[in-house]
C-alpha cells in the first residue's frame, strides 16, 4: 500500500468517525430516550467491568511503590513515597491505565455485539420496524460509557492507593491513618479536576469507536473480529492522544 492511500484511508476514516460523533451528538437531545436501555448499559459497562479494573488498580498501585522504593531510599527521601506514588496515580497513571483496560474490554465488547447484529441483519430489522437502532444502541452505549468511566476510574484510584498502603508496608511500617494524610495533604485540586474531567472524554471515545467500528461492519464474522480488534486499537491510541492535548492544555491554562 503506498502512501497516498494509505493516507487517503486514514483521513477517510477520521472523517466517517467524525461524521458518526456528530450524528450522536444530534440523536443524544432527540426523545425518545431509552432510559431502560441505558441503565442496563450502565450495568453492563461499568458494574461488570468493576473486577477487572479493580484488580488492575490494585497490582498498579502495589508494584509502583515496590518499585519506586528502592530509589527513594538512594536518594533519602524514603518518607515522602505516599506522596509521589499518590500525585503519580490521580493525576496520570491511574485515570490512563483505567482507560485502556476499559478500552480492551468494553470497546472490544461493543464492537463485537453490534458487529454481529450487523453481518445478521438485526440492525437493517430494527429500522424496518419503525425503531431507531442508532439511538437504542449507539446512544445509550455511548452515553453509559461517557458516565460509568469517571466512575471506574474513582474507584480505580482509591484501590491503587490501598495497594499502595500495602506496598509501603511490606518493607515499613506506615499507619492507614498517616498514609492518607500524606496522599490528601499532597494533593491539590489542580491534581484531581483535569484528571476527573479527562476520563470523561476517554469514554466518549472508547464509546464512539466501539459502537461505530461495530455499526459499520461488513465482510461477515469475519468483519466482526475485525471490528473487535481495530475497535480497541484505535481507542487506545485516541485515549493517549487525549491524554496529551488534557497535558498540554492544563498546562496552558495554569494548571499544573
Amino acid at each position: 500500500m503506498d502512501n497516498p492511500t494509505a493516507l487517503k484511508l486514514f483521513l477517510d476514516e477520521v472523517g466517517d468517525i467524525s461524521r458518526f460523533a456528530g450524528k450522536f451528538l444530534t440523536q443524544w437531545f432527540k426523545p425518545r430516550y431509552e432510559i431502560a436501555e441505558f441503565v442496563r448499559q450502565c450495568f453492563v459497562i461499568g458494574y461488570q467491568s468493576l473486577p477487572l479494573v479493580g484488580l488492575t488498580g490494585f497490582i498498579m498501585g502495589l508494584v509502583l511503590t515496590l518499585q519506586l522504593r528502592p530509589s527513594m531510599v538512594d536518594y533519602g527521601v524514603e518518607s515522602q513515597l505516599p506522596a509521589i506514588v499518590g500525585i503519580a496515580i490521580v493525576r496520570e497513571i491511574g485515570p490512563v491505565i483505567t482507560a485502556l483496560i476499559f478500552a480492551g474490554k468494553i470497546g472490544s465488547s461493543i464492537g463485537a455485539e453490534l458487529g454481529s447484529m450487523k453481518v445478521t441483519e438485526q440492525i437493517d430489522a430494527m429500522e424496518v420496524s419503525g425503531t431507531n437502532p442508532f439511538k437504542y444502541l449507539v446512544v445509550s452505549r455511548v452515553m453509559a460509557a461517557i458516565c460509568m468511566l469517571p466512575i471506574l476510574a474513582v474507584l480505580s484510584d482509591a484501590i491503587s492507593l490501598y495497594g499502595a498502603y500495602l506496598g509501603v508496608n511490606i518493607k515499613g511500617a506506615t499507619s492507614f491513618r498517616l498514609f492518607w494524610m500524606l496522599v490528601i495533604d499532597n494533593l491539590a485540586f489542580n491534581d484531581v479536576l483535569p484528571a476527573f474531567i479527562k476520563t470523561f472524554f476517554f469514554g466518549f471515545a472508547v464509546g464512539i469507536i466501539g459502537c461505530y467500528k461495530g455499526y459499520n461492519s461488513k465482510k461477515g464474522t469475519e468483519g466482526v473480529g475485525h471490528s473487535a480488534n481495530s475497535a480497541v486499537v484505535i481507542s487506545s491510541v485516541v485515549i493517549f492522544i487525549i491524554d496529551l492535548l488534557a497535558v498540554q492544555i492544563t498546562d496552558f491554562l495554569g494548571f499544573n
